[in-house]
C-alpha cells in the first residue's frame, strides 16, 4: 500500500473592505489537502480545505498547519488518526478522507441565499430572478436597529413570498431587539424564519422570541462546547459551520439531532474558498437536501480556487481561477 498526502497553501485577495469584528480581512489563507492511495493497484484520492476563519476560529492558520501535518503523518504510515481537535482542520481533514472513500456524494446544492449586506434593492432585483422559493439572508446589528427594521421591513413588503433569514451576531441588547422588532409589521413576522442569535445572551434571545412571535436560531451557541439542540419555545433552527464546528460526523450528528426535534437545519459558509464551498454544496444536498445552504459568500473573495462555482463565470467573468500549479507546497509525504 502506499499513501501520499500533500499540504498546499493558498492566499486569496478579498474584495476591499471587508471587515471581520474587529480586523479587516485583506486575503483568505488557508491549506489544500490532499490525500493519494495506492492499494494493490487501486488508485483513490481525496481533497478537503483547511481555512480557519480569523476572529472566529480559534484557532490561528499556523496552529492548524502543525495540528494537520500531525495527523498526515500518521495517516501516511497506515495509520487512523483521531479526529484533530481544531474545527477547520478536523472538517477539511474529514472532506479529504470521505473523498477518498467514496463517500462525498458528487451531487451538490449550488442554491444560495442571496447575502444583503447593504442595499436592499440589489437583493430585492436578485431575487425577482430567482426561481422557486425565495430566500434571502440579511446582516443585522452593523447599523441602527431602528434602520434594520425598517430596511427588512421594506424587503418584506416588496417580495410577497420571501422568508428572510436574520443574522444579528448576539449584537443586540434587549432594548435595540425590541426597536428593530417596531419598525416590522406584525403581519410579516412570520415570514422572518429566524434571526440568528439577536441578543448577548441566550436567555434574552428567548425572551426576544416569545415577546415578538419572531423565531430565532442557534449560531455562535452551536460552536460552544458541550452544545446539544433542544426543542425550546421561539427556536426554529441550527447553524451548521462546519469550519467552525469539525468533522463531517460531527456536523451530521447535530443535523440529526436536530431534525429530530423539528429543528430546521442549515449548512452555512465561513467564507471558503469556491473550492470549499462547492464541498460545503455537497454536503448540504446529502445532509440537509430540504434547507437552503448560506453559501452565498463567493464573491466576497476576488479570485476562485482550482474547482470553479458552477455557474459563476455568467455573473462575473472578471473572476479568476486559481490553478493547482500556482500554489506552494507547504508539507508533503508520501509512504510505501
Amino acid at each position: 500500500m502506499m499513501r501520499k498526502a500533500t499540504l498546499y497553501r493558498f492566499s486569496l485577495p478579498m474584495e476591499a473592505g471587508i471587515i471581520l469584528r474587529y480586523q479587516r480581512l485583506k486575503t483568505r489563507d488557508g491549506f489544500l489537502v490532499h490525500l493519494q492511495e495506492n492499494l494493490q493497484g487501486n488508485v483513490r484520492e481525496g481533497w478537503g480545505e483547511i481555512s480557519p476563519l480569523p476572529e472566529f476560529s480559534h484557532e490561528t492558520l499556523e496552529q492548524a498547519q502543525v495540528s494537520a501535518v500531525a495527523w498526515l503523518q500518521q495517516w501516511c504510515l497506515g495509520a487512523q488518526p483521531e479526529e484533530s481537535g481544531l474545527p477547520s482542520v478536523a472538517f477539511g481533514l474529514s472532506c479529504a478522507l470521505a473523498e477518498l472513500h467514496g463517500e462525498l456524494p458528487e451531487k451538490a446544492d449550488y442554491r444560495k441565499a442571496p447575502l444583503c449586506t447593504g442595499d436592499p434593492d440589489e437583493v430585492i432585483l436578485r431575487l425577482g430572478n430567482m426561481a422557486g422559493q425565495k430566500i434571502a439572508k440579511v446582516k443585522v446589528g452593523l447599523y441602527e436597529a431602528v434602520r434594520d427594521g425598517m430596511v427588512v421591513n421594506v424587503m418584506l413588503e416588496a417580495v410577497s413570498d420571501l422568508q428572510l433569514r436574520l443574522d444579528a451576531n448576539r449584537s443586540w441588547t434587549r432594548t435595540k431587539a425590541a426597536g428593530f422588532a417596531k419598525y416590522v409589521n406584525p403581519a410579516y413576522r412570520h415570514r422572518i424564519a429566524f434571526i440568528e442569535e439577536p441578543c448577548k445572551t441566550q436567555a434574552e434571545s428567548l425572551a426576544f422570541a416569545r415577546e415578538t412571535g419572531i423565531a430565532i436560531a442557534w449560531d455562535e451557541s452551536v460552536r460552544e462546547a458541550g452544545f446539544t439542540p433542544q426543542a425550546q419555545e421561539g427556536v426554529s433552527a441550527i447553524i451548521i459551520k462546519p469550519t467552525l464546528i469539525g468533522s463531517i460526523d460531527r456536523c451530521r450528528r447535530l443535523i440529526t439531532k436536530a431534525h429530530q426535534l423539528g429543528l430546521e437545519a442549515v449548512i452555512s459558509s465561513s467564507i471558503e474558498s469556491s473550492f470549499g464551498l462547492t464541498q460545503l454544496a455537497r454536503l448540504a444536498q446529502w445532509l440537509t437536501p430540504h434547507s437552503l445552504p448560506g453559501l452565498d459568500t463567493l464573491d466576497l473573495i476576488q479570485s476562485q480556487l482550482i474547482r470553479c462555482w458552477p455557474g459563476c463565470w455568467l455573473t462575473n467573468s472578471d473572476m479568476p481561477c486559481v490553478t493547482l500549479d500556482k500554489l506552494s507546497v507547504a508539507w508533503s509525504h508520501e509512504c510505501r
